[in-house]
């Protein structure tokens, strides 16, 4: 298993992949934090859907996780896409029948690979919270924002509490998209319908029924890396305890699914 893990993590680090990913992670993390500074007095708002969100907010010992907190979802389409292209390419590629020359536990290989694209994203998560907080402090001043509770006892909570809500959301994002690599076994078709189904199906059904809010994945996750939170089109929230349930349900019955289709199916495209 950490063998497959392991050999998982060198075709992870080529540098087309590696610093793609990482630079969109950063990007992303950079520019929801600068806006939330920059956009302060504009009254089209500063935040996710022309949400305002104040000094009063800002100065709070959450303000300097807010923009790391708003990007979570982002990264969690990142991943989804790495963790499908990744799991779908042995299809594509025909390799999966030479792992299973030299590893023939399907299950192994299958725990091996989510192990080794799980640090891919923690280290994914990291490096946006350094960006996230610093691009914060930067600007903080400049946006007459007080700081000075963002790294005391409850800042540093916040920020602690922040960080595990995000790697939650992005891990079962991540492994939404392996469940569809498996599934679909095509890159593409893996990534494409992901993502369409993220970012365009989910929020036009809750725009017909705002209820469907509580219990579409997307919107689920979305939530937990917002602390309870959701992002998107939809009135009043979602409480994190329903976001953690629903969303792990999700997570665990397609993540069963597809592992037996792992096993059972045969290897070829």
């Amino acid at each position: 298993m950490w063998n497959v893990a392991f050999a998982e993590l060198r075709k992870l680090r080529r540098p087309t992949l590696l610093v793609g990913t990482l630079g969109a992670a950063v990007f992303f993390s950079a520019l929801f934090s600068s806006l939330l500074f920059l956009l302060i007095d504009s009254p089209d708002g500063n935040s996710d859907r022309g949400r305002m969100v104040g000094r009063d907010v800002l100065g709070l010992s959450t303000g300097g996780v807010q923009g790391f907190s708003s990007v979570g979802g982002f990264l969690g389409i990142i991943a989804l896409c790495v963790f499908a292209a990744q799991t779908a390419q042995e299809y594509t590629y025909g390799t999966l029948r030479n792992l299973l020359v030299r590893q023939p536990g399907r299950l192994r290989i299958l725990l091996g690979k989510f192990i080794a694209m799980k640090i891919f994203a923690l280290v994914m998560i990291l490096l946006s919270a350094i960006v996230s907080i610093a691009a914060s402090v930067i600007l903080a001043p400049g946006a007459e924002v007080s700081t000075d509770l963002w790294f005391g006892p409850d800042g540093r909570h916040a920020i602690f509490t922040t960080f595990i809500n995000v790697t939650i959301s992005v891990i079962g994002f991540g492994t939404i998209g392996m469940v569809l690599g498996l599934l679909l076994r095509s890159p593409i078709s893996s990534i494409s319908f992901g993502v369409l189904w993220l970012l365009i199906v989910e929020n036009l059904l809750i725009a017909v029924k705002n209820s469907w809010q509580n219990w579409l994945p997307g919107t689920q996750l979305y939530a937990i890396a917002a602390g309870g939170t959701a992002v998107g089109p939809v009135s009043g929230g979602i409480e994190y305890s329903h976001a953690l349930l629903v969303g792990g349900i999700y997570v665990a019955v397609g993540a069963v699914i597809a592992s037996v289709l792992f096993v059972r199916r045969d290897v070829a495209n």
